[in-house]
């Protein structure tokens, strides 16, 4: 296993987390029980992996009850830190959602008791709230620190200019800023690059991909030609969004491509191309059965070559927005390192 800095930190992580969506749900997800999910867990120690994501919200608390139940037994806690989330409604109150301090600070010791826990190693907010004050949220996740119950803090689906905000009232205030942003970042949903990447390079704050496979329409399993007949693709479920259907199945069909080339699944492909980007500290796996945590977890050790990447960045790069592609054109000569994250990888003007 690879281990990564968090950002600007001093934290290692390893470059592949456990996700637990799918711990106590519903079926939406997946309906992972205590036992499956303490195999899962247990596979994913066993090759290195230091870091389980949950939130209050997963299925309804109960994957924080799980997760803290299978970290319990036998010294896994000790090998495993511990990142969840606060921000959605978790009560019919008016106070029950969002980042208020009272919200924040209340659910803080919720998800303590759930997961049989004196700390939370990485505690991030879930969404952004533009109903409170960033410095009362900020001075919150302040307090939890320094009073020794979170020990990082971190920020999810955050805008940039959302981001960048919170990162100047840390500084202003002297408060502990964040070290990781949680993103939606996939050969499928490429926007991340335009802002949030640069932005993390230049700031440093590390990058966390949730759903890498875009749930699941990047494994390799469905084309256009063979596509889910069952499953959270046909009930509804609209994450990730799909805009363009014909250019999925375009970027589907360079992943078996590469994966045949390679002898390995379409899930390991687009695992690998995630961990070889430009600060991607890890990637957060996860899955309805123990197969598919034990092949995704594989994916550590799939190197592409660089004319691989050039193949799946090809077929999925997207257009350059404004004002992107007049940069490109008129400043390609003075642009730094976080700008050529993104300009690097598009033709340079002539």
């Amino acid at each position: 296993m690879e281990y990564r800095l968090l950002g600007r930190s001093g934290l290692k992580i390893s470059a592949l987390a456990v996700g637990t969506a799918t711990f106590g749900g519903n079926g939406v997800w997946g309906a992972t029980d205590v036992a499956e999910a303490r195999r899962q867990i247990d596979l994913c120690l066993d090759h290195g992996v230091n870091l389980l994501d949950t939130a209050n919200v997963y299925g309804g608390s109960r994957s924080e009850t799980i997760s803290g139940e299978v970290l319990a037994e036998n010294g896994r806690r000790q090998r495993m830190m511990v990142a969840t989330k606060v921000r959605f409604s978790m009560g019919q109150g008016p106070n029950d959602q969002g980042l208020s301090r009272s919200h924040i600070i209340e659910q803080c010791e919720a998800s303590l008791k759930r997961l049989r826990t004196d700390v939370i190693d990485l505690y991030q907010v879930h969404e952004w709230d533009g109903s409170t004050p960033l410095e009362e949220t900020l001075e919150a996740l302040d307090t939890l620190v320094r009073h020794g119950k979170v020990r990082y803090i971190g920020c999810s689906n955050y805008s940039a200019w959302h981001l960048m905000k919170a990162l100047a009232t840390s500084e202003k205030h002297n408060y502990q800023r964040f070290i990781s942003q949680q993103i939606h970042y996939t050969l499928q949903a490429r926007e991340a690059e335009f802002e949030l990447v640069p932005l993390g390079l230049d700031q440093g704050v590390g990058m966390l991909i949730w759903s890498p496979l875009a749930g699941g329409w990047l494994t390799g399993k469905f084309t256009r030609n063979s596509k889910p007949e069952s499953g959270r693709h046909v009930s509804g479920f609209r994450e990730p969004p799909i805009h363009d259907w014909e250019k999925l199945w375009d970027i589907v069909d360079v992943i078996r491509d590469v994966a045949g080339e390679h002898g390995v699944s379409g899930a390991q492909v687009g695992l690998a191309w995630l961990l070889q980007k430009p600060n991607v500290t890890s990637v957060i796996i996860g899955g309805r059965t123990f197969e598919q945590f034990e092949d995704n977890v594989k994916s550590v050790n799939l190197k592409l070559t660089a004319e691989e990447v050039r193949r799946l960045d090809d077929v999925s790069r997207p257009n350059l927005p404004y004002p992107y592609w007049h940069q490109n054109w008129t400043a390609y000569d003075r642009l730094g390192p976080a700008d050529l994250s993104l300009h690097g990888g598009y033709p340079r003007p002539e």
